[in-house]
């Protein structure tokens, strides 16, 4: 226990020591947080649902219809009418012949990878990959190689000569807010003959025509990307995660997937509130169109002021700070002021490259944003990293 006590110390001491806070509500743009009424740029709630009130009702008629818990995992006694309708509906979405429930995202992406890719096989990953597409390639039997962010023609190099490969990816980077090149890795997996994945909890209900994500974004088919991995709990607003794509990769993972196997099935109230929400995310494109505006007017506002802003689309907007301590700085500033950022450092992200996620909802307006440009003005210590450009 004393090797546990120094170990937080040392976090403590680099300034990488995580605290939580407590949200006592819904969540939304104006939550309360520890007490206090602040505004929020840190939630992954892009289109606003989390607390919409048809979501809501939608969560207590599935409790009314099917009760609260599943009870069971889906291969015993746990798989529900109202699993089915979704994995149907999400199947539709994705223009995919079938689509399967898995309790969390970081799940699906063990399962996913667990199922196909083993011992005498390669998993190819993008050096900033989330965290479940590492993992599950570290628990499998796989070789694990991870190329450079973004770097094509690296992957290209490290795939000659392999058999049975599997190329994993962000559609969306979680922590950079930029698009994988999905259409350069589709072309290097044609020719390599290796199976292309992508994790698309990110882009799903954001990019794309209707919300149909990052793959819709670059005009990709099925065959193109033969694994699409979403979850429900960022744009979504709801929770759980779902892999899309052929029968036959369907079947294989109720066969072999552990995560989904050896899990209790997603509450059937939730998947019941998430057709309600799927709805919601195809026919109102106009959050997708007021979210871009806003995301669009801070970037603006970001560049006048002189600050180092990631290249992003989309609504992950990283404000590079560089130093952890400078990044802490930087929120406290915000928090001071009843706005609420996170700062994002190592391990999440790599080592001098700490941040602060911005990130949108559809559910701000633009006094929000313009409240935040005027205190990014007033960064402690923002002389030392302003852009040159």
């Amino acid at each position: 226990m004393n090797d546990l006590k120094a170990d937080l110390q040392r976090l403590r001491e680099k300034n990488l020591y995580r605290s939580r806070r407590l949200l006592d509500g819904p969540q939304g743009v104006r939550p309360l947080i520890d007490g206090r009424r602040m505004l929020s740029f840190c939630s992954n709630d892009y289109l606003g649902l989390a607390a919409h009130p048809d979501l809501i009702a939608a969560l207590g008629d599935g409790a009314e219809r099917y009760g609260v818990g599943s009870g069971a995992a889906h291969l015993v006694s746990g798989h529900n009418d109202a699993h089915r309708r979704l994995e149907e509906a999400l199947a539709a979405f994705t223009g995919r012949p079938r689509a399967l429930l898995f309790s969390t995202g970081y799940m699906a992406n063990l399962g996913v990878i667990q199922a196909l890719a083993g011992r005498g096989s390669r998993v190819l990953a993008d050096r900033l990959n989330h965290a479940s597409l590492i993992d599950g390639a570290r628990l499998s039997d796989a070789r694990l190689l991870r190329y450079p962010h973004g770097d094509s023609q690296r992957l290209a190099q490290m795939l000659d000569g392999a058999h049975q490969a599997l190329i994993v990816t962000d559609g969306v980077f979680s922590m950079d807010g930029d698009l994988a090149p999905l259409p350069a890795l589709v072309r290097i997996a044609r020719d390599h003959g290796a199976l292309l994945m992508v994790d698309d909890a990110h882009g799903l209900g954001v990019l794309g025509n209707a919300g149909r994500g990052t793959l819709d974004r670059f005009s990709l088919s099925n065959e193109d990307v033969p694994i699409l991995v979403g979850t429900l709990g960022k744009a979504f607003g709801t929770f759980g995660a779902f892999v899309a794509g052929s029968e036959l990769l369907i079947e294989t993972l109720i066969q072999r997937a552990r995560p989904y196997i050896y899990t209790t099935a997603l509450p059937p109230a939730v998947a019941w509130a998430s057709l309600a929400s799927l709805d919601i995310v195809m026919r109102e494109d106009w959050r997708r169109t007021h979210l871009n505006g806003l995301i669009r007017r801070f970037r603006d506002g970001v560049h006048s002021l002189g600050l180092p802003l990631a290249d992003s689309e989309t609504p992950i907007q990283p404000l590079i700070a560089g130093d952890a301590g400078r990044a802490l700085a930087w929120s406290q500033h915000l928090a001071d002021h009843d706005l609420l950022v996170a700062a994002i450092r190592p391990p999440t992200v790599p080592q001098g490259t700490a941040r602060l996620r911005v990130t949108f909802s559809a559910a701000h307006c633009e006094q929000d944003v313009d409240q935040l440009l005027d205190l990014l003005a007033e960064l402690p210590d923002r002389d030392q990293i302003l852009d040159p450009r």
